[in-house]
């Protein structure tokens, strides 16, 4: 324990004042990280994994400091999926290939919604244990991100409907803990769920156009959005994302 305290210890260390915000390597770190991170998952980009990964030790540190323990507990279990979906993007597909995005099942999101209810009462009454500074809302947002995280793997649209409504809670939250760099992180979050909606459909689009064209459309339209691999963005149509 002696040992991972002094190996956290820098992370700790307070950089400047934000307000009443003490901001640390951690949080501004976790800023930068968190930011890039979703960035790329907008351009459906695969390192966002890598990106991920490294935010979710940044943020480890934060909350775990702050007390916001279901927090903390989520970017262990981030960790393991941030692995998991690395590989299901690379692997995921046909034939172990690349995952193709798509959008979720309306069963899916409904069964996904329907474990977020127990999910948060057993994790209200697990941090109310643990003293937790807001456990109802820490747990809330704790079972919405980890149905959001599920659908990212899966490469589904509708994993940003779910972040989108785990950030409309973190930003608050943020704000009321006084971490107010990482609220204005969220606030950002919250914009490029928006962003990446637009970007994910409209890459969806380009790709069902392109499955439909007929061989007369390709003969006309040479060199043009007419192959399946060209969308003009950092993924491919019909694959899972640019490596």
């Amino acid at each position: 324990m002696h040992l991972l305290s002094s190996l956290v210890a820098p992370l700790n260390v307070v950089l400047f004042h934000f307000g009443q915000d003490a901001v640390s390597w951690a949080e501004l770190l976790g800023f930068a990280t968190g930011a890039l991170g979703v960035w790329l998952t907008v351009r459906f980009d695969i390192w966002n994994f890598p990106v991920g990964i490294a935010n979710n030790v940044f943020f480890l540190v934060l909350f775990w400091t702050a007390r916001l323990y279901a927090d903390a507990a989520l970017q262990i279990v981030y960790l393991v999926l941030g692995f998991m979906g690395w590989w299901e993007w690379l692997h995921g597909g046909e034939r172990r290939g690349r995952r193709v995005m798509g959008p979720a099942t309306t069963r899916t999101c409904l069964l996904l919604l329907a474990l977020v209810a127990p999910a948060t009462w057993g994790l209200t009454a697990l941090l109310q244990h643990a003293h937790d500074i807001a456990p109802f809302w820490d747990a809330l947002t704790t079972a919405l991100s980890l149905a959001a995280q599920w659908l990212l793997n899966l490469k589904k649209l509708h994993n940003w409907y779910f972040w989108i409504a785990a950030d409309v809670i973190y930003v608050p939250l943020y704000f009321v803990k006084v971490l107010y760099l990482t609220g204005i992180v969220y606030v950002l979050f919250l914009t490029m769920c928006g962003l990446g909606v637009r970007a994910w459909r409209r890459q969806m689009a380009e790709a069902d156009a392109a499955l439909r064209a007929t061989p007369t459309d390709l003969a006309a339209a040479p060199g043009t959005a007419g192959t399946a691999g060209t969308a003009g963005t950092a993924g491919t149509a019909g694959t899972a994302v640019a490596a």
